[in-house]
């Protein structure tokens, strides 16, 4: 697959993997910024892509940044005809102001395949064993 990438900004870093057997591509951010305890910030990353149709990138927070500083990615589906700028919004769910400088990584990208399914309503999905056991169902 290949994926066509446009730089909007002078300093904007390609996504990049960072090992050969990565998932996911990593987001840097173009601008310098800071976010507060419970703040919302959209980052710019200054790169837009082009998907083919039949796949869908999905924003991902880097494991690091979410457990070492709390911060956690919010709206990430970006789907194949979306032309714009790819923005993450990354919200501080920590006690400390958290500082980024322009370059360092915020998320990761994963590009996948998207399925359309049929839905078919009916009056009965089926007994399984866990039947509607929900949250915790499994011991934890």
């Amino acid at each position: 697959m290949k994926i066509k990438i446009k730089k909007l900004h002078p300093t904007a870093k390609l996504p990049s993997f960072a090992h050969p057997n990565d998932a996911g591509m990593d987001l840097f951010t173009v601008n310098d910024f800071t976010i507060a305890p419970g703040e919302l910030v959209k980052v710019k990353t200054g790169i837009s892509l082009s998907l083919p149709a039949g796949t869908v990138a999905l924003v991902w927070d880097k494991s690091g940044i979410a457990t070492k500083r709390k911060i956690k990615t919010l709206a990430g589906v970006c789907d194949a005809d979306y032309r714009g700028e790819y923005i993450i919004a990354l919200i501080n769910l920590g006690e400390e102001t958290q500082t980024f400088a322009a370059g360092d990584k915020v998320a990761q990208i994963l590009i996948q395949k998207v399925e359309h399914p049929a839905l078919v309503e009916v009056e009965e999905l089926g007994d399984t064993e866990r039947g509607e056991d929900g949250f915790g169902s499994t011991g934890n």
